[in-house]
């Protein structure tokens, strides 16, 4: 309500009537989605709507995070892509008919980090958007910035810490810098950006959230709003500089080989070219980070990188339950990873995505290794209630290679166990050998244990290892199910083994990706036991077959942008099939 007050007073206020300083265009769009936008297929937050010859804010909304999308405007990004004379049109037509339907305040755009948003992307924009105007459009035009401006100068307090408010603040500073008679909200919004550091970026460069997505997108705001600082003449605050220092390091420690960030937590891998852009921007050098960063280990040996979740969940309504749970990557190929957030495809497939299973970890049948709350009501989604009291870490670097023990006990008020997880990989990246171990180590946890064997029957305590598959990676049980190849799209093939004291299979998985209608169709190996006494023992590794192609090594293909686009007629309720 009081955004929606604050945003129809915001009319009263004198318009802007020129940029004086343009900030340069910084945000990456797609050249394909572009295209796809001009044709009349609008895909947003996973759900896609086919209506050609259909100004956006005409089209029937299947969704509010669809309705969100379209008024943050970073579709901006994908026309400014494109770059022809029907992009810039349909930009301009319905940047004018936003203005015309909700600029008096009404809709839901109305939010501090969604006014931010459209701010910086109508700034980013300025020459594509009024090239060609009218006087009288080009007014509106600036009556809106200067709307929007103040909007947020009223209401940015209101945003939720974190990313929403540091997107909140960049927007002010951008319109202080850049639009005429908003020079008078600069100062205050670079105070506040500065206490947003010092408060929010902990001293390992980290949020509480523990999101490698959110966190990219702090930077980039934070590196946007220094260049169009320095693009002014002027220089960010100590704090500002000092909070991209901190973030740089721990985003390339998150960061795998093929570019991607680690998915977890509710984060995806991130736009493509952002990360390697915002670190190339920031000009912060090098330096390796000791010990976790931001609760995840990073082992990194050839072209491979394993990345492990290392640390208690956050609390947040984005946590998963995916201690101990790791993603490789060899070169540019995903190999291993976890399901991801299923935001985009509805309730279910959110909570499904959080779960322990939907990890490359350890489970307890049944179980995850932390439990949720009772689900709150209207539709929110629930906080872990029931995390691990310990994770413990420790990363040595011996003659075989780098390796990783850490442990939790998240089964112990359940089940009286605790999960110990030793990963090692080779020193020329070819090789990756772990050890699951599930344990009754003291004798209250052999307590609980003895009392959960005596209500099965003495049947022993069920557990899964998974090992979630990118759905671009072709797998096959070999050797007469003792082992699974992995054919990678590079030319690689990886060979997974175990020590036989577990049962294999080949099963059906999902990957929840951003940007597409529907989950991929995938696969995961699953190796399968039973606690029958105070501790068990799964080994396994995964290595590279000596005859992988001589290809793999400059694997410079690139996925087609197209493939994220479906059918019209896909269900977007099933996992997209392999064909």
């Amino acid at each position: 309500m009081m955004n929606r007050v604050q945003a129809r007073l915001s009319t009263l206020a004198s318009p802007a009537t020129a940029i004086v300083s343009q900030p340069e265009p910084r945000s990456i769009g797609s050249f394909a989605r572009g295209r796809q936008l001009c044709a009349g297929n609008f895909l947003f937050a996973g759900d896609l709507v086919e209506a050609p010859e259909t100004a956006i804010w005409d089209l029937a909304m299947p969704g509010p995070r669809f309705e969100a999308d379209l008024h943050g405007f970073a579709w901006l990004d994908d026309l400014a892509a494109a770059g022809d004379g029907a992009a810039r049109k349909r930009a301009q037509d319905w940047t004018l008919g936003w203005i015309d339907r909700y600029g008096s305040g009404r809709g839901p755009g109305w939010t501090p980090d969604l006014a931010a948003r459209r701010l910086i992307r109508w700034l980013h924009h300025a020459l594509m958007l009024l090239n060609g105007l009218t006087p009288a459009q080009s007014a509106s035009v600036f009556r809106s910035l200067a709307q929007q401006t103040n909007f947020l100068a009223r209401r940015w307090k209101s945003a939720p810490s974190g990313l929403p408010r540091v997107e909140a603040l960049t927007g002010l500073i951008y319109a202080g810098l850049s639009l005429t008679g908003m020079e008078r909200h600069l100062t205050p919004a670079l105070k506040a950006l500065e206490r947003e550091c010092d408060r929010d970026i902990d001293d390992g460069g980290g949020l509480p959230t523990r999101n490698p997505e959110e966190l990219l997108e702090v930077f980039t705001h934070l590196t946007w709003a220094e260049a169009a600082l320095t693009g002014a003449g002027r220089e960010p605050a100590p704090a500002h500089r000092a909070a991209i220092q901190r973030i740089a390091p721990t985003l390339r420690a998150l960061r795998h080989a093929d570019g991607g960030l680690a998915r977890f937590h509710g984060g995806g891998r991130g736009s493509e070219g952002r990360l390697d852009q915002a670190l190339a921007e920031a000009e912060v050098k090098p330096r390796p980070v000791r010990g976790l960063a931001m609760g995840y280990a990073r082992l990194a040996s050839g072209r491979t990188t394993v990345i492990v979740d290392a640390a208690p969940p956050p609390v947040s309504q984005e946590a998963h339950a995916s201690t101990l749970a790791f993603e490789m990557t060899s070169g540019r190929r995903p190999v291993v990873v976890n399901c991801g957030a299923g935001t985009d495809f509805g309730a279910e497939w959110r909570r499904a995505g959080r779960a322990t299973p939907s990890h490359s970890t350890l489970a307890i049948k049944g179980f995850s290794s932390s439990r949720f709350a009772p689900r709150q009501r209207g539709g929110r989604p629930s906080l872990l209630a029931e995390v691990p009291k310990t994770v413990e870490f420790r990363i040595e670097s011996g003659l075989a290679g780098h390796s990783l023990t850490a442990w939790h006990d998240g089964y112990g008020p359940t089940h009286g166990l605790t999960h110990v997880r030793q990963l090692m990989l080779a020193y020329d990246g070819r090789a990756l050998s772990g050890e699951d171990t599930l344990a009754a180590f003291t004798d209250d946890e052999r307590a609980v244990f003895d009392r959960v064997m005596d209500r099965s029957g003495r049947q022993g305590v069920g557990f899964d290892i998974r090992f979630h598959i990118h759905p671009d990676v072709d797998t096959e049980i070999d050797m007469g199910g003792a082992a699974v190849s992995l054919a990678l799209k590079s030319g690689e093939i990886w060979v997974f083994r175990h020590d036989g004291a577990a049962e294999l299979q080949l099963a059906p998985s999902v990957y929840l990706e951003k940007g597409r209608a529907k989950p991929r169709a995938t696969k995961q190996i699953v190796l399968s036991a039973r606690v029958m006494d105070y501790a068990s023992l799964i080994t396994w590794t995964l290595a590279k077959a000596q005859d992988s192609s001589a290809r793999a090594p400059r694997d410079l293909d690139q996925e087609d942008e197209t493939e994220a686009w479906v059918l019209p007629w896909a269900r977007r309720d099933r996992p997209e099939s392999e064909g």
